[in-house]
């Protein structure tokens, strides 16, 4: 692999990273509205559930995309 393969890498992750944040906000509002909208508190109990999920497995990959830049900056370092 080359220097320049892990420099690319690293800016598509970054992208990534960025894209993946602005979904975990979206998915935020978006449950935040539904659990304003329902009515019944097991619906709404079930939404908030929903929302703590979807929220931990962003987090998830938010923490797996970290991981794959900071690999990325000590290949591109062993390669110098």
């Amino acid at each position: 692999m080359s220097k320049e393969y892990y420099k690319k890498r690293i800016v598509d992750l970054r992208a990534s990273l960025a894209k993946e944040r602005e979904a975990k906000k979206k998915d935020n509002a978006y449950y935040a509205n539904l659990i304003k909208r329902t009515s019944t508190p097991s619906g709404k109990a079930t939404y908030r559930k929903s929302k703590i999920d979807r929220a931990a497995a962003h987090d998830r990959r938010i923490d797996s995309l970290k991981r794959d830049i900071e690999n990325a900056k000590a290949a591109l370092k062993r390669m110098k």
